[in-house]
């Protein structure tokens, strides 16, 4: 298999200005589809990626297939056993990242030659930036490039976002969801902040590897968009893998550790012990004493518990800082708003969202206009406010996955190939998802929390993973299955699968409700047995 070489093709091997029919910046699914598709067409291409690590996009570098193959290597860890000692855990981990890599280069290789290997595809390696409506100039390594366009397709992708706390951005041992999944070295200690399903994704998968993780949470309740019912059996998942929980938790300030690691200021609202000092004036000899909070679970409403221990492997060291003395020299025990902790661990996971990747294209250059969001903003063809310049993927601030990206292309040539009925943004239905933890979670449609507050008339249906045969033979029994059905006409409107294939098993459920086929056609569908898919049979009876 060749390798790609970014040296020998970050520019063109002709003029430093090229005219073109299509300019796409950004190699992600959307965009490398179009590309093929135009190319195909006859139509001259160019292919604007920044950097070389990236031929193919987000979602096989840095995003779902990597990440996918960690959480299997994991999972196959905590079967075998080999996440059982310090010495099996690393050379798991290390075995994992090694095949994490070497699924990431062979795709991004295919795909860097899947397009440049075409005679109508320019792929040139650097940094874009506008300079008019139709006119843009790439930074390669070996000098500028301009290139002038009919078309311009806006494909740069997301990335993630780092909240405003002192020394998140300075400190050793804070990573972003990238930077995580490409450690030489087994973290044992791991803190999360942020409980959306990117962090419960890495929470699930460095627990089943033997790490200790901990999970901060900005406030009181845990997947609040979820049904109570299904984000507390994802929670009662992860807590059996090990996974700490610390809620109405904000993190004031990062720092390097006194033991090579990182340490974090960290104060819960709700907790009956009080502090006022910053970590930096924790009490000498504390540093490394845990702390046990039960007695303010239930005001933090918080799962952590950590109990004295000197195992390296335990969770985030916690220590309490305490209030100063009061005037008499007792100290203070009077409760405050809110109580302050220094955690110290090894590694730290910022997984608090993504943000549109528009820094540095100068889209004021083209006339290119910004949402409240920071989004390329668009419409429902997914046409910028510039003319002949459209915005694909996570940057125009649709739902962050590959294969919504995979559908704007579709958007997107529908016009351009001369149709009469483009394929519009509002055309899109039912967009599934799943969360990749040790039982997955998918789920399409409305949950029973938006089917209440739409004001619907429905019924839920529920079924016990623990009932499903496949689920038993595959010793996975562990989750819930549920359905929302409206009462009068049968239609699904949603369901949430907590269960093993539940992401295969959703795309059915997804089929039947884009072809508004009731429910009683899952009912009475005969399916293959033994299968997860049959539970569908009893779930919807």
């Amino acid at each position: 298999m060749s390798t790609s070489t970014p040296n020998a093709i970050s520019t063109p091997s002709t003029s430093p200005t090229i005219t073109t029919d299509a300019l796409i910046i950004g190699f992600g699914k959307g965009g490398k589809t179009l590309a093929a598709k135009l190319s195909a067409a006859g139509r001259k291409v160019v292919v604007a990626e920044a950097s070389a690590n990236m031929y193919g996009g987000t979602c096989i570098n840095i995003g779902c297939l990597p990440s996918k193959s960690l959480i299997l290597s994991a999972e196959q860890a905590r079967r075998d056993g080999a996440n059982s000692t310090p010495e099996t855990r690393e050379a798991a981990f290390e075995a994992a990242i090694k095949e994490k890599r070497r699924v990431a280069s062979m795709l991004r290789d295919k795909n860097y030659h899947k397009l440049a290997d075409q005679d109508n595809i320019t792929v040139i390696t650097g940094r874009a930036h506008f300079t008019g409506p139709h006119s843009v100039e790439i930074a390669t390594a070996e000098g500028p490039v301009a290139v002038t366009a009919s078309k311009i397709f806006i494909n740069t992708g997301a990335t993630p976002r780092i909240p405003d706390i002192p020394g998140i951005s300075t400190t050793p041992g804070v990573y972003t969801s990238t930077g995580l999944m490409d450690l030489d070295d087994m973290p044992q200690r791991l803190v999360i902040i942020g409980s959306g399903f990117i962090g419960l994704e890495f929470a699930s998968m460095f627990a089943d590897f033997g790490t200790a993780v901990t999970v901060l949470q900005h406030n009181a309740e845990f997947l609040p968009r979820e049904d109570a019912d299904v984000a507390a059996a994802i929670r009662a998942q992860l807590e059996a893998q090990g996974v700490k929980f610390l809620f109405n938790a904000d993190t004031k300030a990062i720092a390097p550790a006194a033991d090579g690691g990182v340490r974090l200021s960290v104060a819960v609202k709700g907790m009956t012990r009080g502090a006022s000092q910053a970590c930096d004036s924790t009490p000498a000899g504390t540093g490394n004493a845990h702390t046990d909070i039960t007695g303010a679970a239930d005001a933090a409403d918080t799962a952590t518990t950590t109990s004295p221990t000197s195992n390296p492997t335990d969770h985030a060291t916690m220590s309490h800082v305490q209030t100063k003395p009061s005037d008499d020299g007792e100290p203070r025990f009077a409760e405050p708003a809110e109580a302050r902790f220094c955690l110290t661990t090894d590694a730290v996971l910022v997984a608090t969202g993504r943000t549109p990747n528009v820094e540095g294209l100068h889209l004021e250059a083209a006339g290119v206009e910004l949402t409240e969001r920071g989004a390329v903003k668009v419409d429902e063809l997914l046409r910028t406010t510039a003319a002949d310049i459209w915005a694909l993927g996570d940057v125009n601030g649709g739902p962050q996955h590959t294969y919504i990206s995979l559908d704007d292309y579709r958007v997107v040539w529908s016009q351009l190939n001369g149709s009469d009925h483009p394929y519009t943004v509002k055309d899109r239905k039912h967009v599934p998802s799943s969360t990749f933890l040790a039982t997955p979670y998918s789920r399409v449609g409305l949950n029973e929390r938006e089917a209440k507050a739409a004001g619907l008339d429905y019924v839920v249906k529920r079924l016990p993973v623990a009932a499903v045969p496949k689920a038993q033979v595959m010793r996975r029994p562990d989750g819930l299955m549920k359905a929302i059905v409206e009462r009068n006409t049968g239609r699904i409107l949603g369901a949430m699968l907590l269960s093993a294939e539940s992401h295969e098993v959703i795309n059915i459920v997804k089929l039947a409700m884009d072809l508004d086929a009731p429910a009683s056609t899952l009912r009475d569908m005969v399916f293959t047995h033994p299968t997860i898919a049959e539970a569908l049979n009893d779930l919807l009876a």
